[in-house]
Formats: structure tokens, C-alpha cells, sequence
């Protein structure tokens, strides 16, 4: 999923470094210019999730 995001050009990822349980990623996203390296949900302006239909 994430690859195809990238893709969009909606996240960049910014940084990726492996460790021994996997790998860590510091993904930005182009439009909030939001950055995190956990799973978040994607919240808009009024703090509501964003839904993929």
C-alpha cells in the first residue's frame, strides 16, 4: 500500500533505516506536510479520519 501512495506522490518517505526487529520508516504526507514513523491514523483539518473508499 504504501508503495502505491508513494507513487501518488501523496507521502514521500524521508527516511528509512533497517534495525533487527524490521525496518523503520519516516513517512511525510505531501498535502498536511504531516511526518511520522508509527501507525497513525491520517486525520483531516476538523480531526476526523480520513477514510479510503
Amino acid at each position: 500500500m504504501w508503495e502505491q501512495q508513494l507513487k501518488k506522490k501523496r507521502f514521500c518517505l524521508k527516511e528509512e533505516k533497517s534495525c533487527v526487529n524490521g525496518t523503520i520508516m519516516v513517512i511525510v504526507d505531501t498535502k498536511t506536510g504531516v511526518g511520522g514513523s508509527s501507525i497513525t491514523p491520517l486525520l483531516d483539518s476538523n480531526g476526523n479520519a480520513v477514510i479510503d473508499k
